[in-house]
């Protein structure tokens, strides 16, 4: 979790207020099984954040990365 999630509103699509109003019944031991619905949700939303963090990382090195000298020949 990223800190600011905890500051900013929900970002649309990554939480559904239905889905979160299931409660575990007395005596009910078991784990709640997940449905397909709910696995595919979470892999879209696991492949959204992988998409944002590669695109952060990407303007962090484009950032950092030491400057081309001018007129130097790149080695290999």
């Amino acid at each position: 979790m990223i800190l600011l999630e905890l500051f900013d509103p929900a970002t649309p699509g990554y939480q559904d207020i239905a889905d979160d109003n299931s409660k575990p019944k007395w005596k009910e031991s078991r784990k709640t099984k997940l449905t397909l619905r709910q696995i595919r949700k979470l892999r879209k939303m696991n492949d959204v954040r992988n998409f944002e963090k590669q695109k952060y990382l990407k303007k962090i090195y484009a950032q950092y990365s030491p400057p081309a000298a001018e007129g130097a020949v790149p080695t290999l």
